[in-house]
């Protein structure tokens, strides 16, 4: 078992670099949820749970910047808008602490101690990576690999992956040791990382709220 994580050194990176495509191509970071941005919504979530944010965005950068943290568009060489993994890589390339920790800009309402119970799941197994599963409509556990705590070191190994081809993130997490952290408790939010794909889904999200 290694030592317990601190948030001063874990990175946290807001990916809010895709297309868009499913809400009409806005961008989908500066939609507003209960009248905030998705990615300052997000920030503002995350910010108590580590000690340094980035954002990764590939238009509207100065909007972006305006939220007060480092923006980094896709620095990859991948090609326009090649997923999740090019975030990954882009905050990797940047990223000054021991440990990265990526959370999508569509899903507002993932747990507020979400960064700690991967962090002591990374720690007590002595792991290379840390992936929520939470269950879905069908009620089945699933992982949320686009919210996944890793050690810094992996760069090359991703460069590597994303060099051959690889872009799905489990297909390149399954190649290290992962730990899988269950968010099913007592007390969890069933909706917790529901993501909004779609503008009516963001507002739906929203009527949720209490």
């Amino acid at each position: 078992m290694s030592a317990p994580l601190h948030i001063e050194a874990i990175t946290g990176v807001i990916l809010a670099g895709g297309r868009g495509s499913r809400m009409g191509g806005v961008d989908k970071g500066l939609q507003n949820f209960n009248g905030v941005p998705l990615a300052l919504h997000t920030l503002m979530r995350l910010s108590p749970q580590v000690g340094e944010i980035m954002i990764n965005a590939n238009r509207n950068l100065a909007a972006y910047e305006s939220f007060g943290v480092p923006v980094w568009p896709d620095s990859t060489g991948l090609g326009e808008y090649a997923g999740p993994l090019a975030g990954f890589l882009t905050a990797l390339e940047r990223v000054e602490t021991p440990y990265l920790l990526t959370v999508p800009c569509d899903t507002p309402l993932f747990p507020q101690d979400m960064v700690a119970r991967l962090a002591r799941a990374l720690a007590r197994e002595d792991a290379e990576i840390a992936v929520a599963a939470a269950p879905e409509e069908d009620g089945q556990l699933r992982q949320q690999p686009v919210f996944c705590l890793m050690h810094a070191g992996l760069l090359e190994s991703l460069v590597h992956f994303t060099k051959g081809g690889g872009r799905k993130i489990d297909a390149w997490t399954a190649q290290h040791k992962t730990v899988t952290v269950p968010f099913n408790q007592p007390g969890d939010n069933a909706r917790g990382f529901f993501n909004a794909n779609t503008l009516a889904e963001l507002h739906q999200l929203e009527s949720r709220q209490p």
